[in-house]
């Protein structure tokens, strides 16, 4: 069996595929070790460590290096935040994704430009380009920001959510990704609504992950959180001792 088609079977809703997002070989190491059933990348969090902000501004093929590094790393199946594609053609996305041995990556509906919603007629267009170039090769995981983007009510951001999903399951898509709902009733109804299994953000922890696996979430993945914490644990105790001039490293 393929990596890609044990990481679409480990999408079922009720019973979450969790993961958490590795930045590095190192981190995703840790997750494995952990037990969890893949490893998920953070394109927030990739960045970081590369040097630049998120929203492609670092190099297509420095985030595939990293990729590459991470999927070599591991047993288990990685799937990248992949941004919106970095601007490649569906052709050479796939082609040079591909060569990191990676089996699965988030594409977000987002121009990383303006920040704003892409036509969802043009994302749908995308995502199946990209689906026939893959064949059943990749999961995709389409990302959809009308809760981050969408102005009006949560009702409305809800209906462009459903609209959207609808949408991006017809072109070929294996799940989607409604980043930034943490309610736990619109969840359900888009989950309901939703002809395909979704995958949530775990947020800062105001919903367990058995509250979601109750709404019928099929994925649940964390962002760049834990490379926060990690990175803001550093700053708060290493850097003030070594300011001080105290030796951590002393028996």
């Amino acid at each position: 069996m393929s990596s890609a088609t044990v990481l679409r079977a480990l999408h079922v809703p009720g019973t979450p595929l969790v993961v958490p997002n590795a930045w590095d070989a190192a981190s995703a190491r840790l997750i494995e070790a952990a037990g969890f059933a893949a490893v998920a990348t953070s394109s927030n969090a990739t960045a970081a460590v590369l040097g630049y902000d998120d929203g492609e501004a670092a190099p297509v093929q420095d985030v595939l290096d990293s990729a590459a590094r991470i999927a070599r790393a591991v047993s288990v199946p990685v799937t990248v935040d992949f941004e919106r594609g970095y601007r490649l053609d569906p052709a050479e996305l796939v082609e040079r994704f591909a060569a990191t041995g990676a089996v699965g990556l988030n594409l977000e509906d987002s121009d990383p430009a303006t920040g704003a919603m892409i036509d969802p007629g043009e994302q749908a267009d995308f995502l199946a380009a990209v689906r026939a170039v893959a064949g059943d090769t990749l999961v995709i995981n389409a990302r959809i920001d009308a809760f981050l983007r969408q102005a009006g009510s949560a009702e409305d951001q809800l209906s462009t959510a459903i609209d959207r999903a609808a949408r991006y399951f017809t072109a070929g898509a294996d799940c989607v990704y409604p980043i930034g709902v943490g309610d736990l009733d619109l969840i359900g109804r888009l989950v309901k609504e939703a002809p395909g299994p979704v995958n949530v953000a775990y947020g800062q922890g105001a919903n367990t992950i058995a509250a979601y696996a109750a709404r019928g979430v099929a994925r649940v993945s964390f962002g760049p959180m834990f490379q926060r914490h990690l990175y803001g644990t550093f700053a708060r105790s290493v850097l003030p001792t070594l300011q001080a001039d105290r030796n951590p490293f002393a028996g």
